[in-house]
């Protein structure tokens, strides 16, 4: 607060974060200077609010076929604002109009996987996530886009051939199989 007249013996302090342990001293000063401040109160949590902060960096990806990866920045404790703090999770795929929601009720929770067999390989999903307390429900992030995990290849390399280099070696070629939608990302070849 402000400096408070010396005939005042009391002072609203505001601005503190909700659910956050504070202690205070008090200084008294004269035109001379500033004396030695109080003892420390005695710690004095704030009453708990609504969490106002959303998860960042959503992102996700990967996994497993027929699964959706969501993964989010933690929030940090200072920031919860209160007991029971949790995770809502909203997802659809890209271009539908019904949200799917599922509640992690874990505080250090970073990452939610949603299995489904009608999931296709590489599909978009408009993912959001947000907070929550015994409080209430905190508002949710914005929209990221988050895809599917992918199948193993379907389509096999075209054009393998063999040209002996020498009494003890090989080269092997063939033609890379282009990234699509079916393939996904092609990590690696195995050459039988």
């Amino acid at each position: 607060p402000e400096v408070v007249n010396g005939r005042t013996h009391k002072a609203t302090v505001v601005d503190l974060n909700p659910w956050v342990e504070y202690e205070f001293r008090v200084v008294a000063s004269n035109s001379v200077g500033i004396g030695e401040p109080s003892r420390p109160s005695a710690l004095l949590k704030t009453k708990a609010a609504v969490p106002v902060v959303t998860p960042t960096n959503i992102s996700g990806g990967g996994g497993s076929r027929s699964e959706l990866v969501i993964t989010w920045e933690p929030v940090p404790e200072e920031l919860q604002n209160g007991e029971g703090f949790g995770y809502i999770i909203m997802f659809r795929p890209l271009g539908s109009t019904t949200w799917t929601k599922a509640v992690v009720a874990s505080v250090e929770a970073n990452k939610y996987v949603y299995r489904n067999e009608s999931i296709t390989p590489l599909s978009p999903f408009e993912v959001k996530v947000g907070v929550y307390n015994n409080e209430g429900e905190g508002t949710l992030s914005s929209i990221s886009i988050v895809y599917s995990g992918e199948d193993e290849p379907q389509i096999a390399p075209v054009g393998a051939s063999a040209l002996s280099v020498s009494a003890a070696e090989v080269e092997v070629s063939w033609q890379p199989i282009a990234w699509n939608r079916h393939t996904g990302r092609v990590l690696g070849y195995e050459v039988r």
